[in-house]
């Protein structure tokens, strides 16, 4: 009897332990635990037998409880490894079946050991049929491992129906069965492992022949395996093609030692992993850029170096592209700005020596003007070509933006170089430049700075240039000009200027003196000239400082309104002070009459303060009226229909025609300062006289500035002139002072 349970013990944990190897080696199929479980709670009911025969009353309860939990969970852990070799997944069904089996068996333990025994057998050939039932179409050891669970059930009906004697030939013929069943389930356990193993290897081989990217084995400098993917890279069809020449035709001789020392890591477990990325080259010589991934592998029993190609040619070039659209001139090809930048960034901490040339056309803008932006486009790249062929006096060209280019040159005597470089560049431009089939001849203005005399920094070495070649502008034809420190300062001071202009403006900084005009004859007060002033800073600023910066900035309107609006104000003031009105005279940028809205904005003043337009004169100076005649005509007839005088300031100081003086439609002439400053000499009064009997013809009044003596005001009244405006009569005055004037009507007595 003994003999009987040891072998079927031994069968059974066997078989367990067999199942369980099976499952450690699959974890993902979870049917070999369960079986294994199965086996291995089975071996345990031999020793409960032997336990409940005992005539002691406790061992005999332990083997009675041996043997219900142990029944239990075999047969519950059979089910549920006969499902999931079926592909089924009981999922917490186990767990229920398991309490009901156990509480089944125990209540039938009640009543004797044979009715669970009977149970135990039934239940074992239910589970075979459901078994069979599952693994039917699985092939033959699957319909053998159903049969042999209703074996193993049946085997159990011998000592049901047998009695305990017959327990020893039972233990017997189980121990057989469940050799056998044990024998098909490990066979059906390790042909999934190896149908699992096979596709994992299916489908890791599909994966890597369908790759984009390529994969090769290496061994030493034997190619073992190449897929697909790096043999398109490559520009081979196989492995073979590849194997023999490999190395010569498609890496680098400098870059071979490298890949050598990689490999010699890599095999000698110095490093995990190498990442890299280098230029090579396809069999057939064209170009790429692969990025690599390397490490040590088992190919064959043996190390190799398994190595991940991504070929991103396509996307190093597109990044080339895109740095060189980032630092290259789209017109003309040239290094820009940027690149400039980058080059003085690794030049200046060197401490070397090299000059920096900045240059710019003089007048490029006439040629936009005259001929299109096309032919000026033309215009710059053959400049840019002019440049390139003075190679061998400079060491970099690069294009600055619209007409600025920079010259580089590196040498010991910078000084000397740049010099040499200048006289090359004259020669160069000597000759016209061809664009558009035409001829052009090219002035430029040059700044030089050079390092480290004039600056240690990129940035302020270009500033130093930049100002020195605004510098050179002042000078007609080709310039140039050698930074220097003052350059710098003024443009620091003019940027200084404008961005306080601006402010200015905002604040109203800006206040109004006024310049009385008097009667030739008799010394009356026949108005004023408004004369704008700037408070910045607790001193007052002259129009001749702020007025250019206002034009240059496009502030001249914002100011142009301030002053309107302080003198329209300012007799709106007078007149409610009770004082007779007279005009007053406001001077008028050119720009502002480009404003086709100016006019409007005159009357709109006018009448938020109750003006009336004779109250108002608008002084143009001669210039503006000779250069933009064209321009500003139509809003200077739009306020000669408004009523408002109009007075030409500086006449004499330009070139004005008789036919300038009929289009427009003018009240007055004042005499430019030039005209009345050598009176009463002879020649001089002869040409105020001429002027004065011109004005006449043309039915203008004749006004004589800068009057600072009284022979002058004799002269000037003698030869025509009808008002009279200058220091011998006053100085520009506050308000308040003008106000006085207008209330004496004349200069008042206390002055």
């Amino acid at each position: 009897m003994a003999h009987a349970l040891v072998l079927s013990s031994t069968v059974s944990l066997l078989v367990g332990l067999a199942l369980l190897l099976a499952w450690r080696r699959e974890p993902a199929l979870r049917f070999p635990l369960h079986l294994g479980a199965a086996f291995l709670w089975q071996a345990a009911a031999p020793l409960g037998f032997a336990l409940w025969r005992s005539p002691v009353q406790a061992v005999h309860l332990a083997g009675l409880a041996l043997l219900l939990v142990s029944g239990a969970a075999a047969l519950t852990s059979l089910v549920m490894g006969c499902a999931g070799l079926a592909g089924r997944d009981l999922g917490r069904m186990g767990r229920w079946l398991f309490l009901g089996l156990l509480v089944g068996l125990g209540a039938l333990l009640g009543r004797g050991v044979h009715l669970p025994m009977l149970a135990s057998a039934l239940l074992h050939v239910v589970a075979g049929a459901l078994a069979t039932r599952w693994l039917w179409h699985g092939g033959l050891t699957d319909r053998l491992v159903g049969l042999l669970i209703v074996a193993l059930g049946a085997s159990q009906l011998i000592t049901v129906f047998g009695g305990l004697a017959t327990a020893e030939w039972q233990a017997t013929v189980t121990a057989v069965v469940r050799l056998a069943l044990g024998l098909c389930l490990i066979d059906a356990a390790m042909r999934r492992i190896a149908r699992r193993a096979q596709s994992a290897q299916e489908r890791f081989a599909r994966l890597i022949e369908r790759s984009h990217q390529g994969l090769g084995i290496m061994r030493g400098e034997t190619v073992l395996y190449m897929n697909p993917a790096a043999c398109r890279i490559y520009g081979v069809r196989d492995v073979g093609e590849f194997a023999s020449r490999w190395r010569d035709a498609t890496i680098p001789s400098s870059d071979r030692a490298a890949a050598r020392e990689r490999h010699r890591r890599l095999m000698s477990g110095e490093a995990e992993q190498e990442d890299w990325e280098a230029d090579r080259q396809r069999v057939d010589g064209t170009p790429l850029r692969l990025r690599f991934s390397a490490w040590r592998v088992d190919w064959d029993g043996e190390p190799a170096e398994q190595i991940v190609i991504s070929d991103i040619t396509g996307e190093h070039n597109a990044l080339r592209q895109r740095l060189h659209q980032a630092t290259h001139d789209e017109l003309t090809g040239l290094p820009n700005r940027s690149a400039l930048l980058q080059r003085l960034r690794e030049l200046t901490p060197q401490g070397r020596p090299f000059a920096l040339l900045v240059l710019d056309i003089d007048r490029f803008a006439l040629v936009n003007d005259a001929h299109g932006p096309s032919v000026g486009d033309e215009m710059l790249r053959a400049l840019a070509r002019r440049l390139q062929s003075l190679r061998q006096h400079t060491t970099a060209v690069k294009r600055l933006g619209e007409d600025e280019f920079a010259l580089l040159v590196e040498a010991d005597d910078p000084q000397a170089a740049a010099s040499a470089l200048v006289a090359a560049l004259r020669e160069a431009l000597a000759r016209p430049l061809a664009a558009a089939g035409q001829a052009f001849h090219v002035d430029v203005s040059v700044g030089i700075a050079l390092h480290p005399q004039h600056a240690t920094d990129p940035e302020r070495l270009l500033r130093a240039a930049t100002a020195a070649m605004h510098e050179a502008k002042r000078v007609p034809g080709t310039a140039v000009q050698w930074a220097e420190e003052r350059f710098e300062r003024g443009s620091g001071a003019s940027l200084a200027a404008e961005q306080a202009l601006r402010s200015g403006i905002e604040r109203e900084e800006f206040f109004l003196v006024y310049q009385p005009k008097v009667a030739a004859g008799d010394g009356r007060l026949l108005g004023f000239e408004a004369l704008v002033r700037w408070q910045r800073g607790g001193q007052t600023v002259s129009p001749a400082d702020f007025v250019p910066a206002a034009e240059r900035t496009g502030l001249i309107g914002a100011l142009g309104r301030l002053v309107l609006g302080l003198a329209c104000r300012q007799q709106a003031k007078w007149r409610a002070q009770g004082r007779r009105l007279l005009p007053v005279a406001v001077n008028v940028s050119r720009w502002q009459l480009h404003d086709g809205g100016f006019a409007a904005e005159v009357q709109r003043q006018l009448t938020e303060h109750g003006l009336s337009p004779a109250d108002l004169i608008v002084e143009i100076t001669e210039t503006a009226a000779m250069t933009d005649l064209d321009a500003i005509r139509d809003q200077l007839l739009a306020l000669h229909r408004l009523g408002v005088r109009l007075s030409l300031d500086d006449f004499g100081s330009g070139l004005s025609s008789l036919t300038t003086l009929r289009a427009l439609p003018l009240a007055e002439v004042k005499l430019d300062r030039g005209l009345v400053e050598p009176l009463p000499l002879a020649d001089a009064k002869a040409v105020v006289q001429a002027v004065c009997a011109l004005a006449a013809a043309l039915k203008l009044g004749v006004v004589a500035e800068g009057v600072e003596t009284p022979e002058q005001v004799a002269a000037a009244s003698s030869c025509g002139c009808a008002a009279l405006q200058g220091f011998l009569f006053a100085r520009p005055l506050d308000a308040d002072a003008a106000g006085g004037w207008l209330a004496a009507g004349g200069m008042p007595a206390a002055a």
